[in-house]
């Protein structure tokens, strides 16, 4: 019995099991950061995804990386979605209105209580659907990790969603400039709609981009406004798992990160910030949250994404197009 019971040197070798995941994880973000500083339109985290599951495929991951990635894919994720709150400034998305201020909440509200409801008709599996319905409502990849960090969903899930909000949102990111341009909307409206239709923070970034002059600001703007309900959203979720959690061990009511989201939120709204340490959080953030889809990437298998069921990928479709025109009156109510 003394031979199976932890020792004050076992203790210690969990970090440094970790670690070359870890490397790993941190060398693939750093690549797909500088893949996208090369080439703005692909996001880091569609690079990062990309190059996990090009690592999957490859069958050569060794068993060592394996409790690093997954250390990357929940802890370090969780950095990053906590340092997002340092992004949001208060002041300039209420500066949008009152009635674009609530476009966002309708987008996020109604869209994910549309994907939830789509997604029972089509028969996919309740936590599947809460993936995809926060996922691509609140801020993309982010928020499905995040969701994933106070509702345990298997891996192989969070992955497929991942992959599934990241190319669906790239397809947006691109359609909303073109749509806009169809419609005849000034840059700022389409701006605008961009900022409340498109999953991902940097396929936001890119779309505004792709309007040019002001629209960048209007766009991030309004797509932070969607980012500021993931707090709010997620405590819902993690009581809602605590009531139903069978047995002693319940997740926490509100978990740690979301916490300390708030907090940076509050914090960037009633204090100077200096601009180098914003700077210097924003490059953290980025470098976690690529770590992290790197990470997501590695765990699932290629065969699994092939296989993923139609019924998902159609509620992943159906929840883009929902959200895309719950966004579009914010289009109409900012000034071009």
């Amino acid at each position: 019995m003394l031979a199976t019971s932890p020792t004050p040197t076992q203790a210690p070798t969990r970090a440094p099991a970790r670690l070359p995941g870890l490397v790993l994880a941190g060398g693939a973000g750093a690549l797909a950061l500088a893949v996208h500083a090369a080439v703005p339109i692909l996001g880091a985290t569609l690079v990062a995804v990309a190059l996990g599951l090009v690592a999957a495929a490859s069958g050569r991951l060794p068993d060592v990386v394996r409790p690093g990635l997954g250390a990357a894919s929940r802890g370090v994720l969780r950095v990053g979605v906590a340092l997002l709150g340092l992004q949001l400034v208060l002041d300039d998305v209420l500066a949008l209105g009152w009635p674009v201020v609530a476009v966002v909440v309708g987008v996020v509200a109604f869209g994910i209580t549309a994907t939830l409801a789509v997604g029972r008709v089509l028969g996919v599996p309740p936590d599947q659907a809460l993936l995809v319905a926060c996922g691509f409502s609140i801020c993309g990849a982010a928020a499905v990790a995040a969701l994933d960090g106070v509702r345990r969903s298997r891996a192989e899930d969070v992955a497929r969603v991942v992959a599934l909000v990241v190319v669906c949102g790239s397809v947006a990111m691109l359609a909303v400039p073109l749509l806009g341009t169809v419609l005849g909307l000034p840059p700022a409206s389409t701006a605008a709609w961009a900022g409340a239709s498109v999953h991902e923070v940097g396929q936001v970034v890119v779309a505004g981009g792709l309007l040019g002059g002001a629209a960048l600001e209007v766009a991030v703007a309004v797509k932070l406004g969607r980012v500021l309900l993931l707090a709010p959203v997620l405590a819902v979720v993690a009581v809602r798992a605590r009531s139903t959690t069978p047995g002693v061990r319940r997740p926490p009511l509100v978990p740690a990160f979301v916490v300390v989201f708030v907090a940076l939120v509050a914090l960037r709204a009633l204090v100077p910030v200096p601009d180098g340490l914003l700077a210097s959080a924003g490059a953290v953030q980025a470098a976690a949250l690529a770590t992290a889809m790197f990470a997501l990437g590695c765990s699932l298998d290629p065969g699994a994404l092939r296989r993923t069921a139609r019924p998902l990928v159609l509620l992943a479709l159906a929840a883009t197009g929902m959200v895309g025109l719950l966004g579009l009156p914010a289009a109409y109510l900012v000034a071009g």
